[in-house]
């Protein structure tokens, strides 16, 4: 058997598209199999109408131009492709229950004052608790990050930055909402914390590592949130033309139906056409339950992945609702970024809390002339769209819409009388173009963790054979899976001697 590649990366996602260029600019030869027919997966888009709608959110940490937490910024320039940006004043604008409006700005000084004016009472507890956040984010901003699986690497950077290093020690057994109860005592204003966690995180501060914590409450005030110009699916399409650029190659509609074992060793993979490669390398950029128990025997799940998820289980998925609307519904001022929600107690429940982008007022051209695109999305389980036929299924698709469009009225006032495109997408809509069991947006703790000490790095349990993406450290979001990419290609480059 000759191995005709060095790695072989399963998926197109950011995470597989960034461990795929750093190695190819390494020299190593690279080939990313991907299903569909453009790269990106959740971070991809789509066309309809005259409009150019992101499959995720467009709320884009990572463009920032100094320090090391820039990692879509570093990850581009490493095949010599760039992309501009949009920065965004606001990074999102709350509308939460008892009337509590709030602006996270960009600005870091503008956003305490408007949070200390909501609780005055809480004044020093609020600059106490987000200057922790500030402390994570300069020890992470301080340091190279790549592999914290390789022991030269830990060595060396410890010696260059030991006071950075030995600060995220003592943080990353830690959870954001044991510090901000160290600070805060006022229900409400914890309730808030617990939101600006779930906004990304999907669980309350209890339960979100403070590493990451850390990390987006301080760059969204440091690099800021960056919208990329020609929308968030340019981001991977200029991986992939990085890719190239670099040697390596991309496939597309080839997915993947098994990774290739020998001598208990990831050897290749194959397509679902029985079309066969190999490589010195495997990498999935696919959930780790995708990877263990659909590209590999269920049977044969390694007791390291038992133990995985035992700890994690699935996130819901996303109701998301495209719109394309007139642009006399959205009132001057009006952000980019919303998030709302009526009742505290849903929170986190089915279709609870709702997610607003409306990328045109940053970047007009996603949208025809005189319009403009919101993109909606609630948390939604993918077994309330399970047996279902066809009509019940489209049913409860615009009865779910509508009542989304009805809710956004309380913020967005003439919003269905505005509508020029409608689009709904559902968990069984994510399983099917993105590849994601049961349509999740990746793994959440199945109880209270020790912060991030217990999230699996890229080395499996099986030889041969690495992962990437939202199911590693240090988990969801663009930036972050960038993060394991970084720390994926470092790990393989070490491993293969590059």
């Amino acid at each position: 058997m000759s191995h005709q590649w060095d790695v072989i990366v399963i998926g197109s996602g950011i995470g597989g598209l960034v461990t795929a260029t750093q190695l190819a600019a390494k020299g190593a030869k690279v080939l990313v199999l991907e299903s569909y027919l453009i790269p990106g997966g959740s971070a991809g888009y789509f066309e309809r109408s005259g409009y150019r709608f992101d499959v995720g959110a467009s709320m884009i940490f990572g463009f920032g131009q100094k320090g090391t937490t820039n990692l879509l910024t570093r990850a581009l320039e490493s095949v010599n492709v760039s992309l501009e940006t949009i920065p965004d004043p606001v990074q999102i604008h709350y509308h939460l229950p008892d009337r509590l409006d709030i602006k996270v700005h960009r600005d870091y000084k503008s956003f305490i004052e408007e949070l200390s004016n909501n609780f005055p009472e809480e004044r020093e507890g609020i600059a106490s608790f987000y200057a922790e956040c500030w402390k994570v984010f300069n020890c992470l901003n301080s340091i190279e990050l790549l592999s914290l699986e390789e022991l030269g690497y830990l060595t060396r950077v410890f010696f260059q930055n030991p006071l950075a290093c030995l600060g995220l020690v003592k943080y990353l057994p830690l959870n954001a909402g044991d510090l901000a109860r160290r600070y805060i005592k006022d229900p409400r204003l914890l309730k808030f914390i617990d939101i600006e966690c779930y906004c990304w995180s999907v669980v309350k501060a209890d339960w979100t590592p403070m590493i990451n914590a850390g990390m987006v409450f301080s760059d969204r005030h440091y690099g800021g949130i960056n919208y990329p110009k020609g929308g968030v699916g340019k981001i991977a399409e200029k991986l992939a033309e990085g890719l190239e650029k670099a040697g390596g190659h991309i496939q597309y509609k080839s997915r993947v139906t098994r990774i290739v074992m020998e001598k208990k060793r990831a050897v290749g993979v194959e397509l679902f056409n029985g079309q066969k490669y190999y490589a010195k390398k495997i990498v999935s950029n696919a959930t780790r339950w995708d990877t263990f128990e659909k590209l590999l025997p269920a049977e044969d799940l390694p007791k390291k992945e038992q133990r995985w998820q035992k700890r994690y289980q699935k996130s819901p998925g996303f109701l998301n609702l495209h719109l394309g609307v007139k642009e006399e519904v959205l009132p001057a001022g009006t952000e980019c970024h919303h998030i709302l929600l009526e009742d505290w107690s849903k929170m986190e429940e089915e279709q609870g809390t709702i997610f607003v982008s409306i990328p045109t007022l940053l970047d007009p051209d996603l949208a025809p002339p005189g319009y403009h695109i919101i993109h909606t999305f609630t948390p939604s389980w993918l077994e309330n769209w399970q047996e279902l036929s066809p009509k019940e299924y489209q049913a409860k698709k615009e009865s779910d819409a509508n009542r989304l469009i009805e809710r956004l009225e309380s913020v967005f006032p003439g919003l269905e009388a505005g509508l020029d495109y409608q689009e709904c997408g559902t968990p069984k809509t994510h399983r099917r173009f993105l590849g994601r069991i049961e349509g999740t947006y990746g793994p959440i703790p199945r109880y209270k963790l020790p912060g991030l000490l217990t999230m699996p790095f890229n080395r499996t349990a099986i030889s041969g054979l690495y992962c990437v993406g939202d199911s590693t450290f240090p988990g969801q979001g663009l930036n972050a899976v960038a993060f394991s990419g970084f720390a994926c290609s470092h790990r393989i480059a070490v491993d293969l001697g590059l």
